[in-house]
Formats: C-alpha cells, sequence, structure tokens
C-alpha cells in the first residue's frame, strides 16, 4: 500500500519562511519514492517579513499558510487538521520560518518555545512511533519533543550547543549525509546548514527520504 505523510512548510523564502529549494527537492524525492504527501502550515501571521533581495526587514504583514501556499500551488492545508494517525510520517521543511514562525528560537535561542499547534502535531507524530524527518535548522525542534534525540543541524557549534544543552546529542554530518535515531524513528540532514549548492542539497534530501522509506 502506497505511504503518505505530511509535510510542514513554515512560509515561503528562507529568511523568513521555508526553504524554497528544500521544499521542491523533498516533494521531488517523495514522489520518486512513490510516497504521496499532503503539505500543511500555520494559519497565523509570520514573524516579520524580509526582503531576500537585500535580506532587509520590511513593513507589512504576511500569513504563513497563504505564502507556503505559493510552494505548494495552492494545495495545502492548516496544521489544525492534521491528525497523524492519517499519516505514515512527517517531514519538517527547514528555512528561518521555523525558528520564526513555527517556534522562536530565532529571538530567544536556548529559552525557546515552540508554536502551541506545532508542539501538538509533532508529539502525536512522536506518541505514535511514527517515523519524523527533519533537514536544515528544523532539528532545533526535536528536544523539546522527544527525549535525548539523536540529530544533526551539520557543524554550527552554538546550533549543536544548543541542542546538547537541552538534552540532545548532536552529531555532526557533511551536507550529504544523514543522522539516523532509531530508537526514535528520526531522520536529519543539514541541507542548507550546509549546502553551498542545489545539486549538494540534493544529494542529502534524496538521502533523507530514502532511508525515512525505511522507517516508515
Amino acid at each position: 500500500m502506497k505511504k503518505n505523510i505530511a509535510i510542514i512548510l513554515s512560509g515561503c523564502g528562507y529568511l523568513d519562511g521555508a526553504e524554497i529549494n528544500e521544499s521542491i527537492l523533498t516533494m521531488l524525492a517523495l514522489e520518486e519514492a512513490n510516497i504521496s504527501y499532503n503539505i500543511f502550515s500555520l494559519n497565523k501571521n509570520q514573524h516579520h517579513v524580509v526582503n531576500h533581495q537585500t535580506g532587509d526587514e520590511e513593513e507589512g504583514v504576511r500569513n504563513i499558510l497563504v505564502e507556503s501556499a505559493r510552494i505548494a500551488r495552492g494545495n495545502i492545508q492548516d496544521i489544525k487538521d492534521l491528525e497523524a494517525e492519517e499519516f505514515d510520517g512527517i517531514i519538517v521543511i527547514g528555512g528561518f520560518g521555523v525558528a520564526k514562525n513555527l517556534s522562536n528560537f530565532a529571538i530567544l535561542g536556548e529559552k525557546y518555545s515552540i508554536d502551541n499547534d506545532i508542539e501538538k502535531v509533532l508529539s502525536q507524530f512522536k506518541e505514535q512511533q511514527k517515523a519524523s524527518a527533519y533537514m536544515c535548522i528544523s532539528p532545533v525542534l526535536l528536544p523539546k519533543i522527544y527525549d535525548k534525540p539523536r540529530c544533526t543541524i551539520g557543524n554550527d557549534a552554538d546550533t549543536a550547543s544548543i541542542i546538547e544543552s537541552l538534552g540532545g546529542q548532536h552529531i555532526e554530518v557533511q551536507s550529504d549525509q544523514v543522522c539516523i535515531d532509531q530508537k526514535n524513528k528520526i531522520i536529519t540532514t543539514p541541507a542548507y546548514m550546509l549546502c553551498g549548492s542545489i545539486l549538494e542539497a540534493r544529494k542529502g534530501i534524496s538521502k533523507l527520504v530514502n532511508e525515512f522509506k525505511q522507517m516508515l
């Protein structure tokens, strides 16, 4: 029977939302692996708006769900409609939206908290012992959900230190590698925390999806 998984996006654009290349590469790898998926996001305003040409913050308000719909080509649902029992696993795409919209990690660092609706959903997948995959900066969420998760964000010492201070075990890997936590059924890869090109990102994300498929 064909597996079906949930994907969580945090907006559109790596500086204030989901990393677009990671999103597309993940969907491509899933389709190549014959895994179907549904895309979800938060229906609330994002933390702020960043001009992706200049990197400067701009005035204005944007909705995370509406922005994520750009990547999903409109085929997206509110995170409140996500029930873990309807899916075989979940993938959380990276991008600063994870640290600004799904959580406040970018603002509070080690003292961060996760959005209540996001935390509820991720905890459901943990409690039901279903496979979970995280990439880029999104593994920072794991210590708030799992007990002593084994994960990677690549080799950023400051972020790795925070993960470990919260009880996680950080494993340094290369951009085309993954870290597997068999006990908690978690797979992570650095993606654009390390990658310098879309080709590099594809290698790590393809490997993540292939390993993820074995856990489903």
